[in-house]
């Protein structure tokens, strides 16, 4: 556990690092994580980007979806269906008002618009959809956001 709770706070730790930080040898180490791969534990390496920090402009938006549960497969079957888009980041399962949570982006508010009108709420067992666009983030992943600074104001003259 604490090798998969290493990598999972820093995937870039070279072999020599985690060996050293989780108290085996580098050998151990690299048979654990092709272990972890090999198994499904461990599913990709991903960074998380602060995209605010970039000329990239997209939107990311929430999702609450409302479906009719399948006989035999549940929420499984719509599930499925639903993380086949490549818009859809994640997907999941919840107790309370609504039954999955879908999360998309997008470049454009009406570009996300468009797939939830278009293509999430015409799906067969869904009943319903609540839209939630992230606004800024804050902590992702357990690592921070740190604010940007501000850059000065310019006052010209004449």
């Amino acid at each position: 556990m604490k090798l998969l709770q290493l990598l999972e706070q820093d995937c870039t730790l070279t072999p020599e690092q985690l060996a050293s930080m989780a108290d085996m040898s580098v050998e151990d180490v690299k048979a654990e994580i092709k272990r972890y791969e090999d198994e499904k534990i461990i599913l990709g390496y991903k960074a998380i980007v602060d995209w605010d920090r970039t000329d990239r402009e997209a939107v990311t938006a929430l999702i609450e979806v409302k479906v009719t549960p399948q006989r035999g497969e549940g929420f499984d079957r719509v599930a499925e269906r639903i993380y086949q888009y490549d818009e859809v980041e994640s997907v999941y399962l919840m107790s309370g008002a609504f039954d999955l949570t879908v999360i998309i982006s997008g470049r454009t508010l009406k570009e996300v618009a468009q797939f939830v009108g278009e293509r999430l709420s015409t799906l067969e067992d869904v009943t319903g959809t609540a839209t939630h666009f992230i606004l800024h983030k804050y902590k992702e992943k357990h690592l921070i956001f740190e604010k940007q600074e501000k850059q000065p104001k310019e006052w010209i003259f004449s």
